[in-house]
């Protein structure tokens, strides 16, 4: 059933006195779980054990109380109390022939421990470097603290050990890891012997290597993490100097596992980073060492895959966000159905869990990390319940994702779109710069549904109260979408500004029309994710001269939780466009519009041919109205429910939508949650 050019990634391969059955490696990924939630990330790593990964790591594991990363929830093994979270995660791990990883994290510089309250510690007396700039600074480890270090290690390693961990996979990368750390010359300014030479830089690496492999060795693979390059200049650990400590160190651990600079240059999401990115940056490491190489770069081709394996690039494909997508891509790839792959759209939404301390969301995936909170396997579901029929009005997100679930569920589902192209917000989203990735969102479900018998799709085919009464469907889903508001309320204005109706005004959905403005144009951007910096960028494409106001100290705030933030700003830049922060608007003139400092109210006035508001969206629904109105008709019409969903409920993003379409279909004919929790829930035990 298999195609054969994928064979080769179902080839076992040695790591250390282990063996993977195949060459899919699922990289240490956070999730918004961690210590708060230990069984919903076991569960999250068992099933891509069911999925046919070869290799499943966990996230970073903080292994002792002198460095964490508050208030970022990872795992922790700070104590023998630890073990049993983590082994419920090792346990399940290997329920189906993976081999189970555990990455182990001493944090050093990027430690603030504003739980513990210890003194962080790191190579070198630096500010800790942390995305939430804590103002404390590290202490200088001495002899005797390298020392503890080393022995903080193995007792971690050997908590591993008795967790049923198979892998221990050192960090030293993206900035985070004590290895990386006295690595590199930025952040390890030492004269001992500790410091200086690249030799004398990997000492620390050598010393704890070492010390695990007396502890463990025998029994356990130790991987190594590092960056290809840590991407900051003159001072940083360079690609050369990777390779001079791989050739140095060439048997060092039991496997190379290489990831790119920072998180966000290792992690960008589609919009500016593409599959393979760091293919040129692993290119020729595989020969400086007879130890295998793990990379990533956010894989979602099986010909790419493969093609890195032939190649001799890599030895394994590794994988965060495209196991997250989709946690069964290694068993389709094996029975012949690629087609079926929820290929990851690098939104990095996946990201956001951890970034705000939520629980992790995935846009293709709406089961992740809620597979044990309420039972949700990515591709089982229950059969229907007593009814039979489903109308579906919409085919954006949500829409799309309760049609696909329904009719796996056995139910007959006709799906109603006004507009003549199906895909709602995506398809209009995709043709935006860099969004071409997002159209997989309704590229995946189109192509499921259009595999079924027991779903039809009806295009252009916008819909009444009175229709949706004379159809007999028994139960009617309302997922008509939004609309950009052009009035200007949002965060700063809860009423609309005042707009002088001489100034042409445009919104989000004018632009994604084809209706672009000219000349001099003021984006003013209230909104704060993704939206108001890419319609700059294609503003800016288009000629116009483009002029990003928004209220936020920085351009897309909230992308800074999808990784993207600092290139956003950087592109826009790059585009000539200009930027002012910390600046609203507080009117719309005729000729142009009235600022005012966020801080001080000053004002000022910026002149414009044009004026582009970003800011809030104004749910579409009318006709879930009209049938509310029309309620007392509906037992007579055969109707069981109406229910409003994704963004005609509440505008947000698409990852929200695809959850909510997804536990429509999961809810159909069961029973009301009441005022019960709609999910389970782990709670802190009392200590005596």
């Amino acid at each position: 059933m298999r195609d054969p050019r994928y064979d080769i990634l179902f080839q076992p391969l040695a790591i250390g006195p282990l063996t993977a059955k195949n060459r899919f490696y699922q990289v240490p990924h956070c999730n918004g779980g961690g210590y708060r939630d230990p069984s919903a990330a076991a569960a999250m790593r068992g099933i891509k054990a069911e999925g046919g990964w070869g290799v499943i790591f966990t996230e970073q594991t903080e292994m002792h109380h002198t460095s964490e990363i508050t208030p970022f929830i990872e795992l922790r093994l700070w104590e023998d109390k630890d073990i049993p979270s983590v082994a419920k995660m090792a346990d399940a791990m290997k329920t189906h022939g993976a081999l189970a990883g555990i990455q182990l994290a001493y944090s050093g510089i990027n430690g603030p421990n504003m739980y513990t309250k210890e003194v962080p510690l790191a190579p070198s007396a630096l500010p800790i470097r942390t995305f939430t700039n804590d103002p404390v600074q590290a202490h200088t480890m001495d002899k005797t603290d390298i020392k503890n270090l080393r022995r903080w290690f193995v007792k971690a390693a050997k908590r591993s050990k008795l967790a049923g961990f198979d892998l221990i996979c050192l960090y030293g990368a993206h900035g985070f890891g004590i290895f990386q750390h006295f690595l590199s010359r930025a952040t390890n300014q030492r004269t001992d012997e500790y410091g200086g030479s690249l030799e004398n830089r990997s000492r620390f690496a050598r010393e704890v290597v070492a010390d695990m492999r007396d502890a463990v060795g025998d029994t356990m693979a130790l991987t190594m993490r590092v960056s290809l390059d840590e991407t900051i200049g003159q001072l940083g650990f360079s690609n050369a100097e990777v390779r001079d400590f791989i050739s140095m160190n060439a048997e060092l651990p039991d496997l190379w596992d290489l990831a790119m600079g920072t998180w966000e240059d290792c992690s960008g999401p589609s919009r500016f980073k593409e599959e393979a990115a760091q293919e040129a940056w692993v290119t020729g490491i595989r020969e400086l060492s007879p130890k295998p190489v793990v990379g990533v770069g956010r894989f979602t081709s099986p010909d790419v895959m493969a093609r890195m394996i032939k190649s001799g690039r890599l030895d394994f494909i590794g994988c965060a966000r495209p196991s997250i997508a989709d946690p069964f891509l290694p068993k389709k790839i094996a029975e012949g159905r690629v087609e079926d792959i929820r290929e990851c759209i690098g939104c990095n939404i996946c990201i956001t869990g951890d970034m705000t301390q939520g629980m992790g969301r995935c846009t293709q995936n709406p089961t992740w990390m809620e597979e044990w909170r309420r039972g949700w396997h990515p591709e089982k579901i229950a059969p229907k319940g007593v009814s039979e029929s489903v109308l579906i009005i919409g085919s954006g997100p949500a829409g799309l994702e309760a049609a696909r679930a329904a009719a796996l569920r056995g139910y007959d589902v006709a799906v109603a779109e006004a507009r003549e192209e199906f895909g709602g917000r995506v398809t209009r989203e995709r043709k935006l710069p860099g969004l071409s990735a997002w159209g997989r969102v309704a590229d995946y479900r189109l192509f499921q549904l259009k595999q079924r018998q027991n779903v039809q799709l009806y295009p252009g085919s916008r819909l009444s109260a009175e229709e949706v009464l004379d159809f007999g469907f028994q139960h009617v889903c309302v997922a008509t979408g939004s609309i950009w508001r052009a009035d200007g309320v949002a965060r700063q204005h809860v009423v609309p500004m005042p707009i002088d109706a001489r100034m042409p005004v445009f919104t989000p959905d004018d632009l994604m029309t084809g209706r672009l403005p000219k000349g001099r144009i003021v984006i003013y951007d209230d909104d704060h994710y993704y939206m108001g910096g890419v319609l700059a960028e294609l503003c800016a494409q288009a000629g116009c001269e483009v002029t990003l106001v928004t209220p936020s100290a920085f351009v897309s705030d909230w992308t800074a939780n999808t990784l993207e933030q600092s290139a956003i700003h950087r592109r826009l830049a790059a585009n000539g466009v200009t930027i002012r922060l910390n600046t609203g608007v507080v009117m719309v003139k005729a000729e142009g519009v009235e600022t005012n400092c966020t801080y001080t109210d000053q004002r000022g006035l910026i002149g414009c041919d044009a004026v582009v508001l970003v800011t809030s969206r104004t749910s579409d629904d009318s006709l879930y109205n009209d049938l509310k109105d029309r309620e007392a008709d509906w037992a007579d019409a055969g109707i069981k429910s109406v229910k409003l969903i994704g963004d005609a409920a509440a505008p947000a993003p698409i990852a929200w939508a695809t959850f909510a379409g997804h536990r429509y279909a999961r809810e159909l004919d069961e029973p009301d949650w009441g005022d019960a929790l709609p999910f389970r829930r782990e709670v802190t035990r009392l200590e005596d």
